[in-house]
């Protein structure tokens, strides 16, 4: 599921790309006091990804633009939701706006036999632990830090740590009873188009600059049955790859010419 957050902006103001802290301290906020506050300090997935404002480009007052949340949780979008319709002032760095709406949405991959592409609507971050180098043949260089991965790898550390992640995300947010992607024969996506990889300097921390290496990707799907459909539609949830909480790796259906 996920929220859409209609938004009037309050003044004139340029359009900023790194605004995900602003965007997770909002979203934490709203969990503070709650079930899902202790998943702050945690190293696991945190159950929910989220778009940037968009469509992104400057703005002047009184112009309309939007925000999306997903998660495969509703008590945690419901906080989340009634925290924004409270609260009705979200400033976006630079960026002063006004909640107007928010309203439930639930997109869905599709039936089996459904053809589709999900496209990465921010940079996706993947990276290849120091103990795997060497199965990909990747320059030993880095120490004992993670690999961030690059086209030159090849796809197959890709596809091998989206689905590793994804695994982590369903033992925490599925049934336990249900397989997992790993359980079942296929891959995730029948194809894998990549847009762009580029640097992004984030603020992960007061204080603390990281730069990450992100991709961004169309990712071309046919669902096979009830499992492989969900598996997507966690990934709709959750979002692929790692650090969802600063806003990397989250996904739309590209058909959906709303961005929902």
């Amino acid at each position: 599921m996920r929220l859409l957050t209609e938004l009037s902006a309050r003044a004139d103001a340029a359009f900023t790309n790194d605004h995900h802290p602003k965007i997770c301290g909002r979203i934490w906020s709203a969990l503070d006091g709650t079930d899902y506050d202790e998943r702050h300090e945690s190293d696991e997935p945190p159950g929910f990804s989220y778009s940037l404002v968009f469509p992104p480009r400057d703005m002047r007052e009184g112009d309309d633009r939007y925000l999306l949340v997903a998660s495969p949780d509703e008590e945690l979008l419901a906080h989340v939701a009634e925290d924004l319709q409270d609260e009705r002032e979200l400033n976006v760095g630079e960026m002063p706006f006004r909640v107007e709406d928010v309203t439930a949405l639930d997109p869905d991959v599709g039936e089996p036999g459904t053809s589709g592409t999900l496209e990465s609507g921010t940079g996706v971050l993947v990276r290849i632990p120091p103990w795997q180098r060497e199965r990909y043949d990747i320059d030993g260089g880095h120490g004992d830090s993670a690999t961030f991965w690059r086209p030159e790898h090849t796809m197959e550390p890709f596809r091998t740590q989206i689905r590793a992640n994804l695994d982590r995300k369903h033992g925490l947010f599925a049934p336990e009873y249900l397989p997992g992607p790993s359980d079942c024969d296929g891959e995730l996506f029948d194809g894998y188009d990549l847009l762009k990889t580029y640097a992004l300097p984030v603020e992960v921390t007061e204080g603390q600059r990281m730069t990450y290496v992100l991709s961004k990707w169309k990712l071309n799907y046919t669902v096979r049955d009830d499992d492989h459909r969900r598996h997507l539609n966690l990934a709709l949830d959750c979002g692929i790859g790692e650090r969802n909480a600063l806003g990397f790796g989250f996904l739309n259906l590209q058909e959906d010419d709303a961005g929902r």
